[in-house]
């Protein structure tokens, strides 16, 4: 059996998550237009009768202004270490700048590593742009393997994990066969209600709410969930309320739909919004709500 990691790193909104997902052929992985959608690493398991490969998507390495970024690049970066592969994503449609060069700086691999950069949304540019990034791409990674992809379309993801397939080791299983992902229910529930909440909401909002989970009952014919969104403001908390509650059902509608493909089973779901000033700036409040560096 041949089984090994592989870190998926880049900028925000590269589509780091959209690639993990398709890879694994589900969704694993929440993803929104929104910068820094992903703040953990995440373990998404590819299994087939050869090889287990745990590919690990992580938070978008960014200038951090608070707490919360700092530990989502010591996360992304800390990911780098200790893996049979590193996978690069870089939006195609944005030019080379300080945030490229920031990662080229700060991402130092083992010299077995293989480094693959992928070239993602390269639908959106035309042939004498992809030519000119790639290029630049070759001058700064010299020993990479560069590929072009189109991940929302499926296009090299194929590709992409046959050459993955090319350097992973004889190794042991790392998790059961047909494991998915290596976060608990209560992750996945908090995650699918970040995700509805980050669609729907606008503007600042979004970027400062977290979700937590309290409660999760699994009876043989449904489901209850318990759960708070914290915002930094009151003015945050009536936003995301809505007028007649009419914001937080509509998270909550939709929330259930993914949560109800989950169980298999009916979901009930309660939602309700504390404020906690701050928060993404509180060791204990970022301990409590799974931000850990």
């Amino acid at each position: 059996m041949k089984t090994g990691f592989v870190a998926i790193v880049g900028r925000s909104n590269v589509g780091k998550s959209t690639i993990l997902n398709a890879l694994l052929e589900r969704k694993v992985s929440i993803v929104t237009s929104k910068a820094q959608t992903t703040r953990n690493a995440i373990r998404g398991i590819y299994d087939d009768d050869e090889y287990q490969i745990i590919f690990v998507d992580t938070p978008g390495i960014h200038k951090a202004y608070h707490e919360l970024g700092n530990r989502m690049n010591k996360e992304a970066l800390a990911s780098t270490k200790g893996v049979e592969a590193v996978i690069l994503v870089v939006d195609a449609s944005k030019r080379f700048d300080a945030g490229d060069t920031y990662i080229s700086e700060a991402l130092h691999l083992n010299k077995d590593t293989k480094l693959f950069i992928v070239i993602n949304k390269i639908d959106l540019i035309r042939l004498p742009d992809a030519i000119a990034i790639k290029e630049k791409y070759h001058q700064i990674y010299k020993d990479a393997e560069i590929i072009e992809m189109s991940a929302i379309q499926n296009f090299n993801i194929d590709t992409l994990l046959n050459k993955v397939k090319e350097v992973i080791p004889e190794g042991p299983l790392y998790f059961p066969k047909d494991s998915i992902t290596d976060k608990d229910p209560s992750f996945y529930v908090s995650e699918v209600i970040r995700e509805k909440a980050l669609l729907i909401l606008k503007e600042e909002v979004p970027h400062n709410l977290a979700v937590r989970v309290d409660e999760i009952k699994s009876k043989k014919d449904a489901t209850y969930i318990r759960a708070t969104i914290i915002v930094e403001r009151d003015s945050h908390k009536g936003i995301v309320i809505g007028k007649n509650g009419r914001i937080i059902k509509a998270i909550g509608m939709k929330a259930r739909v993914d949560l109800e493909e989950y169980y298999s089973k009916n979901v009930f779901l309660e939602l309700f919004v504390s404020v906690k000033e701050d928060w993404f700036n509180s060791p204990r409040l970022l301990k409590e709500l799974g931000y850990n560096s």
